[in-house]
């Protein structure tokens, strides 16, 4: 592994030249600042390892001026620890460290970077299939393209079509403010990951991402599960403990299945949204949250609110910015790009060898309405791994027939 290391720091810059030279495996040249190191550096380097706080050009501007692939681990002091953070959304940026660390922080940090390098490149081999009568590639190979959103870290979708592009669009408008969102759409579309989208391109993204789901929690424990509890409150409460808005404090919580939330349950929330701080259950002091909400849910809500199942001011509460997500049927692009990464992260799931989709079986995929959306396809995806004999997955391991006479 070819290793750059960029501090102006003389005493630090040969400590780490020193601790990292005693393994063989680490190729190292290190630089007195950004400068000197632009010029030599090129895209045979793994990893660069630099300080922020430097003369002449400091980390972040050199960061900027790396245009190839190239992992980059960042150090700082407590006093650009802002900066730091910051260079985090750069795709290139993997970790940083906060001086003064031990050598076995760094170490452990570089680790990670050589397991995901390696991932990487399984990844990539997994589309090259070969003639067996000339051990060339065939016709067959699958060209990796190096997809919009494959180019930042924090972006997670796996398909790309113009609506998708859409809701992504209106999603990073709408996450730079603290405005609520509610996302609807059939099950099984994605809403969570949609929800974390949000939260990553928004100012709370080194905050955290806490998900909910409303429906899967029964109903006389929801309320200590939102806004915690104090020691003492009921029986088993021996100690206090935090809730859900608590702990997302200064990030972004995700209330999945909000239409399934108890009515005497939402005048709380309500409240919680108005006032910004909770009360734990047993308690009388209210705590401040600053805590940014994304709802989502399946349901009818007009429906619902019609019904008095729903309070109508929660709801307008919830629904400053309501996004509908297009079930899969309607973004039929995606099919293909999703279930060959989940193709891939099945086979390393349970360490099977990896397979490519037929053209046949891409054709199914294709014809095939998708009810239950992303959820489903990742289901016959994991299936068709598991059960197929070949190299190449065919219609039959698929399974889509036996799904289809199911509907009907």
């Amino acid at each position: 592994m070819k290793i750059a290391i960029v501090e102006d720091d003389i005493n630090m810059r040969k400590s780490l030249e020193i601790s990292l030279g005693e393994f063989d495996k680490y190729e190292i040249l290190s630089f007195k600042n950004a400068i000197d190191a632009l010029k030599k550096i090129d895209s045979t380097f793994d990893l660069i390892i630099t300080d922020i706080n430097m003369p002449r050009m400091n980390g972040l501007e050199f960061i900027k001026e790396i245009h190839f692939k190239c992992a980059i681990i960042i150090m700082t002091g407590n006093a650009t620890l802002g900066n730091a953070i910051e260079s985090i959304r750069y795709e290139n940026v993997k970790d940083f460290l906060t001086k003064p660390f031990e050598v076995d922080a760094l170490i452990k940090a570089i680790e990670r970077v050589e397991k995901v390098k390696e991932i990487h490149e399984a990844y990539e081999k997994r589309f090259i299939t070969k003639d067996r009568r000339t051990g060339k590639e065939d016709s067959r190979k699958i060209k990796i393209e190096r997809r919009k959103q494959g180019s930042d870290r924090r972006k997670k979708f796996y398909g790309t079509s113009e609506k998708l592009e859409k809701i992504k669009n209106t999603l990073r408008k709408a996450a730079k403010t603290d405005a609520s969102i509610m996302l609807l759409g059939d099950s099984g579309v994605g809403k969570e990951l949609f929800a974390k989208y949000v939260h990553e391109e928004s100012p709370r993204y080194a905050g955290p991402f806490i998900p909910i789901n409303m429906a899967a929690i029964p109903e006389n424990l929801l309320e200590s599960e939102l806004f915690g509890y104090e020691k003492g409150a009921f029986t088993d409460a021996t100690a206090m403990k935090k809730g859900h808005f608590e702990t997302a404090n200064k990030g972004t919580l995700f209330l999945d299945e909000i239409g399934e939330m108890p009515i005497g349950l939402q005048a709380k929330l309500l409240r919680v949204i108005q006032e910004r701080e909770i009360v734990r259950v047993g308690g009388t002091k209210p705590t401040k949250i600053d805590v940014r909400i994304v709802s989502a849910t399946n349901a009818n809500i007009l429906e619902k609110i019609r019904d008095k199942e729903f309070r109508e001011d929660l709801y307008y509460r919830l629904n400053t910015i309501p996004v509908k997500i297009a079930p899969l049927r309607e973004r039929k692009e995606e099919v293909i790009d999703i279930a060959n990464e989940y193709l891939y992260r099945t086979a390393r799931q349970y360490d099977m060898p990896y397979k490519i989709l037929s053209k046949s079986a891409q054709e199914e995929l294709l014809k095939y309405d998708w009810p239950g959306n992303v959820r489903e396809l990742r289901s016959v995806v994991e299936r068709a791994i598991i059960l197929s004999e070949e190299e190449e997955i065919m219609p039959d391991d698929l399974g889509l027939d036996i799904r289809i006479e199911a509907i009907k």
